[in-house]
């Protein structure tokens, strides 16, 4: 059966969908000052990272915090101790695919961080008494709203007869020609 275009009408349906995303990769130095002056650096990790989402405009700010944790030499070497510092930061994450027809009513921002923070290097200032920490950062965020689609609806409802299940009745039969003993033995 063919239809012409007057047959045809359209709906807007409101519906949930994600009407913007972005992804930003960061690259940060932060200042730890430990207690006494270090040596060497022994080793840095990054952990308690927690962060909050918001969209600002045509982007998202991912607000957060973690701990860094710089292990060290002090005392030319002779003693060791573990300096930790909490920084903050603000990532703003432009949209790169925005939906104007999304209502801003009741909009959901979704993060997820694709990396959690790493250091990825930390060494001793020129002063000597303070270490640079190297850190990277990704996220990837969505925004998800109501927003409106376009549909054609058939006026005279669906034919019945369109449906085909012969694909589903060559299935059934393939399956019952195999053999459940059958077995493959690694290929080395």
């Amino acid at each position: 059966m063919s239809y012409t275009e007057k047959d045809i009408h359209f709906r807007e349906i409101i519906t949930k969908a994600v009407c913007g995303k972005g992804r930003k990769f960061t690259q940060a130095t932060h200042t730890i000052t430990p207690s006494h002056s270090p040596t060497s650096i022994l080793g840095c990790w990054i952990i308690n990272h927690s962060f909050t989402t918001d969209k600002v405009g045509d982007s998202v700010e991912v607000s957060g915090s973690y701990d860094i944790n710089v292990w060290y030499s002090f005392n030319n070497n002779t003693k060791t101790e573990v300096a930790t510092e909490t920084v903050t930061y603000v990532d703003s994450i432009p949209l790169t695919v925005v939906d104007k027809n999304c209502l801003d009513d009741g909009i959901e921002v979704n993060g997820k961080a694709m990396q959690q923070p790493t250091a990825c290097e930390a060494t001793i200032s020129n002063s000597g008494n303070s270490v640079l920490v190297q850190v990277e950062r990704d996220f990837h965020v969505e925004v998800i709203g109501e927003t409106k689609v376009c549909v054609a609806v058939n006026p005279h409802g669906c034919d019945d007869d369109d449906k085909d299940l012969s694909f589903e009745d060559d299935l059934d039969e393939e399956f019952e020609d195999l053999d459940p003993e059958f077995l493959i033995d690694d290929l080395d």
